[in-house]
């Protein structure tokens, strides 16, 4: 995938939650269908890409995940790549970054969004160690090259206090050392804006492209938008602003006609 001048909106598809995880009701034929559906609605929105996430499989599995998950979200994201032709992108909870590289080689897709790349932190499910080494090696052992790593750093849901003499930049620095293809910011929480200084401070100092990866709103894309080459939208999309439910299609075009707006200026 790559970023024009532009600049990229990705819609979040949030999986319905999948076999074996405790909130599993669906069949995947169904989980399927609604993950195809919402992909329609941001094509239709003319997006610049998507990516789909397992976010409904709580509590998450620290680092790796079964064989039934890889295997389900192959056939979610095999469903979605043969139903629209956006860049399509995948991130399997929590930090199971080989799994979604795996499956972005199966299924054709053209990113994946890695956490715990570089310096370890606390998360929700325990610690998260770095894995870059690891992960680029696999993607060239398995021959998936094309596949973009997008990869947090200083991530939400985390606590960075063993880091904390680290600041972002140098977090920055180290994830594009170690050959990170795009780099996401993140507020502290699913939903919570960005720190605009942290931004500031990266914006000029990075050869890789700034993503910002989470509480971008209608309200407020105008005051990030010098700052990042793309922008992932997840809960602002869906009723209500609430991640949990369904894409709605008023919110998007009120979204994108903003977008529509700044990209003419």
């Amino acid at each position: 995938m790559q970023f024009s001048d532009k600049k990229s909106i990705i819609g979040m598809i949030h999986v319905q939650a999948l076999p074996g995880t405790p909130n599993h009701k669906m069949g995947l034929s169904e989980i399927s269908a609604l993950a195809v559906k919402e992909a329609k609605q941001y094509e239709r929105a003319n997006l610049d890409a998507i990516i789909i996430e397992n976010m409904h499989d709580v509590p998450y599995l620290k680092e790796h995940v079964g064989p039934e998950i890889t295997a389900a979200m192959t056939i979610v994201a095999k469903a979605i790549r043969d139903a629209v032709d956006l860049p399509l992108g995948i991130q399997i909870l929590a930090g199971a970054n080989k799994e979604a590289l795996a499956v972005a080689r199966a299924a054709n897709l053209d990113f994946i969004r890695a956490e715990g790349f570089v310096f370890g932190h606390v998360a929700d499910e325990g610690y998260i160690d770095s894995c870059a080494g690891e992960l680029m090696r696999y993607r060239k052992m398995i021959e998936a090259d094309k596949v973009k790593v997008f990869t947090d750093i200083k991530k939400k849901h985390s606590s960075h206090a063993i880091t904390s003499d680290v600041d972002i930049v140098e977090t920055a620095h180290a994830a594009e050392f170690f050959l990170s293809d795009g780099l996401i910011i993140t507020g502290t929480s699913t939903g919570k804006a960005v720190d605009i200084r942290e931004l500031d401070a990266l914006k000029d100092s990075l050869s890789k492209p700034i993503l910002i990866g989470s509480g971008i709103t209608v309200d407020n894309i105008s005051e990030y938008w010098p700052f990042a080459n793309a922008f992932i939208v997840g809960s602002h999309f869906k009723e209500n602003g609430y991640w949990m439910n369904p894409v709605s299609d008023e919110r998007l075009s009120v979204f994108m006609k903003k977008v529509e707006f700044l990209r003419s200026k």
